[in-house]
């Protein structure tokens, strides 16, 4: 039991957090694009934050459910409909079998996702992940994005019931990504080679505004604007690429290298974007403008614990006692063998505690 492609979408793909641990051998971690979108729709339906969840780029898949689960739809504005009804984000929603869930283009953002309950769709892990990655044809469904009739079976065959589901929504979660703003600020860690970099070149780095190109993909983010100006040229030994670092190529224009980047490189590196700042790099347009602020090590790590302290405060708030939290089908369930239990251990006698109004009603009925 799971759901079928009935549309793509483009660039359908599933993803968890990532591949860690294999880049020493030449495996890019792959992972979601916008990580916060797929840590929050995981929890909105009870999954483990490291579940597997569909993501979607610039236009959403039709999906058709041949069985009952929950979702949730987080990240950018895809309009999404179920049955033709419009959708809320950021909210736990049941679905019954035989539903068609429907993305249009986004009116804001790039990337959606898109969690199941009961543990996301049934996926085969490789080196540990879920992630899809293209490049190598390795995770996710076949190494592959989606195609029209692809059939995804579900981790539960049927999710019947989320405890405190009246709970599992958030207001306001979509307005960390600035979508209004046609400016959004990331926030750099100075990077292994400023150094190779002129004064000139650092202050227009974080001095001047650029924008995003149309050459964006999983691997990177090319920017439009100013040069950066290097001392004698931008190459280097090749060494290690993390999440966000910031190359300068020979040309002078930025990439911001991202989940399917290549493990090493040649480029001098001006910075790294802090990690909590990712995803409001990976849901503008092209076009959109980016500037850049610098902090210190210390200052992104203390980002990143704020970060996770918030993601804790979260699940909580989703889990919270609420109206309808209780399923009379499953306390049935529950209390059936119990009942059962003591009336074989009672013999007959009665299993509640009676008062002396009720004992002597008893009395005279017996009498």
């Amino acid at each position: 039991m799971g759901m079928t492609a009935n549309k793509p979408g483009v660039c359908t793909t599933i993803q968890d957090l990532g591949r860690t641990g294999f880049l020493g051998s030449g495996f890019s971690p792959s992972g979601c694009m916008d990580k916060r979108a797929a840590i929050i729709a995981n929890l909105l339906v009870d999954n483990d934050p490291n579940a597997p969840v569909l993501e979607f780029c610039l236009a959403g898949p039709t999906l058709r459910f041949t069985t009952a689960t929950f979702i949730a739809v987080t990240g950018g504005d895809f309009r999404p409909t179920l049955d033709g009804v419009p959708l809320p984000a950021y909210t736990a929603l049941p679905v019954k079998r035989g539903s068609v869930l429907s993305f249009s283009a986004p009116r804001a953002g790039v990337y959606g996702y898109l969690a199941l309950a009961g543990g996301g769709p049934k996926i085969e892990r490789v080196m540990g992940s879920a992630s899809t990655n293209l490049k190598c044809g390795i995770g996710g469904w076949k190494g592959r994005a989606l195609t029209t009739g692809d059939y995804l079976s579900f981790e539960t065959r049927s999710t019947e019931f989320i405890p405190n589901l009246a709970s599992h929504t958030l207001e306001g979660e979509a307005s960390y990504y600035e979508f209004d703003s046609e400016e959004v600020r990331l926030r750099v860690v100075a990077g292994p080679q400023q150094d190779m970099f002129t004064q000139a070149g650092i202050e227009a780095f974080y001095g001047s505004p650029y924008q995003v190109s149309t050459q964006c993909d999983r691997m990177g983010f090319r920017l439009d604007g100013p040069v950066v100006e290097t001392v004698s040229g931008s190459d280097i030994v090749s060494d290690g690429i993390a999440l966000g670092a910031v190359q300068v190529p020979n040309h002078g224009r930025p990439i911001i290298m991202l989940a399917d980047r290549q493990t090493t490189g040649g480029y001098a590196k001006i910075g790294t974007i802090a990690s909590v700042d990712i995803p409001k790099l990976v849901q503008s347009p092209p076009g959109r403008t980016v500037r850049f602020d610098p902090v210190s090590v210390q200052e992104a790590q203390e980002l990143y614990r704020r970060e996770t302290l918030h993601f804790k405060a979260l699940a909580k708030m989703v889990r919270r006692p609420s109206y309808g939290g209780i399923s009379p089908r499953k306390t049935a369930r529950r209390l059936t063998p119990i009942l059962e239990a003591q009336a074989l251990a009672s013999g007959g006698q009665a299993l509640w505690i009676e008062t002396e109004e009720t004992a002597h009603h008893r009395e005279k009925r017996q009498s």
